[in-house]
């Protein structure tokens, strides 16, 4: 006998309650009409993840369970169907006091109009972008729970993301009688993330002799994405089904009952249960292939600005497009995840902007088919220096002109969004954000830092990848080719170059990656062999700026550490390492 089980690897939107709660009753329709009889959803499936501080309001907790009660009846005439859906739970509303309740991140097992278990996830993340520590108490309990029919059944354990990273949540559902892990999860991405997940899974897979079932989100929130790629291992931690990342699916994994000598050594209560999980659509043990991470990283990135602009109702994007490849990347990234129609680019010349700037500008909206126009700030510049001429008499120019052409510039597209209700994007990549290499209300001006992530030594390489494949159907080729080979300028000053300022990009991405992403202390840094003096200012750099990442949009998190959530450092701050 084969039990059909479905993953809804969905994308939620936070706070939307009825409406995640319409999403899943949907989803358990389908999957009963296909013949599955079990139905998971990811983590915190009913309210999104994650909700941050709506977690410490009672009013917020009541509204989760009044939408799970929506699913509990929606799903009452799914004869045999059990569905499996996240919730906060606990915080009790008679309390005035948000310190003394104790809140779950929980799971409710439901079938036939009933909730017939609830469990609470053990295991709370508490590094990197992780907070659960801040809004939940660690469960206790274990979860265990049948599906199919009386004489026909198979015993699964229920898990919640981090609980599968640990061996004791799973050897307790093992002791329990569990028979197929099932873990549900919310984990954001990062480049690797998908491979490390796999691994660790299997070693629970090793560990216990169960077959395991991956049921993740996917879709953006705020600075983090979560890409999907759900999947399943047998008994033996063989990979036998995965879905595509970075899009909804409907994931449908058999599960076989017979007879099992890897489990019999490690669960003679189940010996006579093989549990062998295969794929069950049209093509047998379909599964998703690896791609590459230029791949996985371009496919972050249009779902980041997709959802965020989407599910906030920005009726498109606006960004200035300077000929350079910071623009280029992020008109690129833009076009595919909004389509031309909402997509606007503005070139805004000044005295230094280069002959080839402007033609490379237009060369790339023409490629693009993007509305474009050209807004010279010559006049208001000329306009500032006047004004401050005075103040400024004999004082040569500096960098404070240089920032007066990037303020004008950061205005005019302000302007236009706020007219024309368009989100603007910045064009700001890791490595300008870690050495501040940017200008406070000029190109940090907007609502999103779509690039804030990337170093740039990975936007040339995103900007290879992208003329070489089309992914979303939006013109191949689109960048180019000078874009990608001229020598980066900010073009502010007469023949500047990036390196100028700073040392060689692939030596302070190198140092950034080291440094900041990776901890390493300054001696290992040098020991690797970095000059000490590139060493010395790159770090230098990335100490003095934090005042103005502070003030920086938020971004999309591509990488295991980013300037966000899990970056806090003082700015107010006299250590020297």
């Amino acid at each position: 006998m084969t039990l059909k089980i479905c993953v809804a690897q969905l994308n939620l939107v936070v706070g939307d309650l009825q409406g995640n709660a319409q999403k899943i009753i949907a989803s358990a329709t389908e999957a009963y009409a296909q013949g599955a009889r079990l139905l998971l959803t990811p983590e915190l499936s009913i309210c999104g993840y994650a909700a941050e501080d709506l977690f410490l309001r009672p009013a917020f907790i009541s509204a989760c369970h009044d939408a799970v009660k929506t699913v509990v009846d929606a799903c009452a005439g799914l004869k045999g169907m059990v569905v499996v859906v996240g919730h906060p739970t606990g915080g009790d509303e008679r309390s005035k006091s948000v310190a003394i309740q104790r809140r779950f991140n929980a799971a409710s097992v439901i079938s036939e109009g009933r909730i017939l278990e609830t469990y609470a996830k053990r295991e709370l993340p508490n590094y990197q972008v992780f907070d659960e520590r801040r809004y939940f108490t660690p469960g206790q309990g274990v979860c265990v729970f049948q599906i199919g029919e009386s004489g026909n059944q198979v015993s699964v354990g229920l898990l919640i993301c981090e609980d599968a990273w640990f061996a004791e949540p799973a050897q307790l559902a093992l002791e329990a009688g569990a028979q197929v892990l099932a873990v549900i999860n919310a984990s954001p991405f990062h480049v690797g993330k998908g491979g490390e997940r796999v691994q660790r899974m299997a070693d629970r897979v090793k560990a216990t002799g169960l077959p395991l079932i991956y049921a993740h989100l996917v879709g953006g929130q705020d600075e983090v994405v979560f890409d999907g790629g759900s999947f399943a291992l047998n008994a033996q931690a063989e990979l036998v089904a995965r879905a595509e990342s970075f899009k909804e699916k409907l994931l449908y994994i058999g599960v076989k009952i017979g007879v099992n000598s890897n489990l019999a050594s490690v669960n003679t209560a189940s010996a006579a249960i093989d549990l062998i999980v295969n794929e069950v659509n049209d093509k047998k043990d379909e599964i998703a292939p690896l791609r590459s991470d230029e791949a996985d990283l371009w496919d972050a990135l249009v779902l980041g600005i997709r959802d965020y602009l989407g599910k906030n109702g920005f009726p498109g994007a606006i960004l200035g497009l300077s000929g350079g490849i910071d623009s280029a990347l992020v008109l690129a990234l833009a076009v595919d995840a909004l389509g031309k129609d909402k997509v606007r680019a503005v070139m805004m010349p000044s005295p230094y902007t280069a002959d080839i700037s402007w033609i490379d500008a237009r060369e790339m909206a023409l490629r693009m088919g993007v509305r474009y126009d050209e807004i010279s700030i010559v006049p208001e510049f000329e306009a500032f220096k006047k004004s401050l001429s005075s103040e400024f008499a004999g004082l040569k120019e500096d960098t404070t002109e240089e920032n007066i052409q990037a303020r004008i510039r950061g205005t005019l597209l302000m302007a236009l969004s706020n007219k024309f209700g368009s989100m603007v994007l910045t064009t700001g990549n890791k490595s300008e954000m870690a050495t501040g290499y940017c200008t406070l209300y000029g190109d940090m001006a907007g609502g999103f830092a779509a690039i804030k992530d990337i170093a740039k030594t990975t936007v040339f390489k995103l900007c290879l990848w992208r003329n070489q494949n089309d992914p979303n159907g939006t013109g191949s080729n689109p960048i180019p080719e000078r874009i990608i080979t001229r020598p980066p300028s900010a073009e502010l000053r007469a023949d500047q170059k990036d390196q100028d300022s700073l040392p060689p990009y692939e030596v302070l991405d190198a140092i950034l990656e080291r440094y900041m992403e990776n901890d390493q202390s300054i001696a290992e840094i040098l020991a690797a062999g970095f000059a000490p003096a590139d060493v010395q200012r790159v770090t230098h750099l990335i100490k003095i700026n934090e005042h103005k990442r502070r003030q920086a949009p938020i971004g999309i998190r591509v990488t295991h550490r980013s300037f966000g959530k899990d970056w806090r450092y003082p700015i107010t701050s006299k250590f020297r390492a």
